[in-house]
């Protein structure tokens, strides 16, 4: 099992932002530092509880800073970009990284972010822009001009009297860096596109039978295409947090960032959105719900041989995944304790799934 990190971004909404991103970027050092394989930058326009909305401008800096770890946006919301556009900026960044990139997609989820730029997601607006873009993307990438009028944009070959202006530019990876969908709804229909095309399923996780309906979804889609998916492709992000004792871990979780983020602003969007079901255990009322209650059923925090047991638990429920991707917090207030649980972590914990 890998070990890498997932970014919101999140910031409680009065940080500075210079300072939040600096901080962002400290991490990613320690990061690569500690050996993690791969972290995943998020992409938002309208929350303030996770405010970047260029996650590339972040990955360009943590280029320069890190040596080791992939970098990836986890994930460009297609339906808010050119797919040209985007296309020859993320074959540009690749060709920067050299090999410490992967690409992350997403149809979009907020529905501030909707809003704001007008698309249906009722209707599938989203879905089917998402599908549209990335066609376009994957062409462009093999490099022959080809014109293209779809529902949501036209391509056209360029047209020039000189030879030497024309399509160039392609990726370092080829035929184009991995792709990562995440999916966080019961029976994912992007995870389903992930089992379809290939790409690499990235699972939101919340109670073991919900994420385990995920890997149902990227078997159902590879069913389509014949391809045969590969568990160890599987990402699951999970919060994670450890301390020398199981009081200490629940402490620092319940008074931390982790607990804060989740009263103030995730608790009130997933159950807001008719999400609670999918982090509760069977029998369980909804009321029940609170950062205790996903402390005790559903996070990997407590000591060392709490965490191995959670994770191996976590593993067997699911049939077993490839990456374990921690959730990133803005700990700027409690440096001490998260890098006490990131040794825990890598020390004691994560070499008991090596094998």
């Amino acid at each position: 099992m890998k070990l890498g990190a997932f970014f919101m971004p999140s910031h409680p909404p009065e940080r500075p932002l210079f300072d939040a991103l600096q901080w962002d970027l400290e991490q990613l050092e320690q990061l690569d530092r500690l050996g993690f394989h791969e972290a995943w930058i998020g992409e938002h326009f309208t929350a303030p509880w996770e405010p970047v909305p260029a996650p590339v401008l972040l990955i360009a800096q943590a280029l320069l800073r890190t040596s080791q770890i992939k970098l990836c946006p986890g994930a460009h919301l297609l339906p808010y970009h050119h797919p040209i556009e985007l296309a020859h900026r993320v074959a540009f960044l690749d060709q920067l990284a050299r090999g410490r990139y992967m690409l992350g997609v997403g149809i979009s989820a907020l529905p501030s972010d909707l809003a704001l730029y007008g698309v249906d997601a009722a209707g599938g607006e989203n879905r089917r822009m998402t599908l549209e873009a990335l066609d376009i993307m994957l062409r462009l990438w093999r490099g022959e001009p080809f014109d293209f009028d779809g529902a949501f944009w036209k391509v056209r070959k360029p047209a020039s009297s000189f030879d030497f202006l024309k399509l160039h530019l392609t990726p370092f990876q080829k035929p184009h860096p991995p792709i990562g969908i995440a999916g966080l709804s019961a029976g994912s229909e992007t995870l389903k596109l992930a089992g379809e095309r290939g790409f690499l399923p990235l699972s939101i996780s919340l109670n073991d039978a919900h994420t385990a309906s995920h890997w149902h979804s990227v078997e159902e889609g590879a069913r389509r295409s014949g391809r045969k998916p590969q568990r160890s492709d599987w990402r699951l992000v999970r919060e994670v947090y450890l301390a020398k004792t199981d009081a200490e871990a629940k402490q620092r979780v319940r008074d931390g960032a982790i607990g804060r983020c989740w009263r103030e602003y995730l608790l009130p969007f997933y159950v807001g959105s008719g999400m609670a079901k999918h982090f509760l255990h069977p029998g369980d009322p909804e009321k029940s719900l609170d950062v205790d209650y996903l402390i005790e059923r559903s996070w990997l925090v407590g000591s060392p041989d709490s965490v191995t047991r959670k994770l191996a638990s976590l593993a067997q429920a699911t049939g077993g995944f490839g990456t374990l991707l921690v959730m990133i917090y803005d700990f700027s207030s409690e440096p001490a304790w998260w890098n006490e649980s990131l040794q825990l972590l890598t020390r004691e914990v994560m070499p008991h799934f090596q094998s």
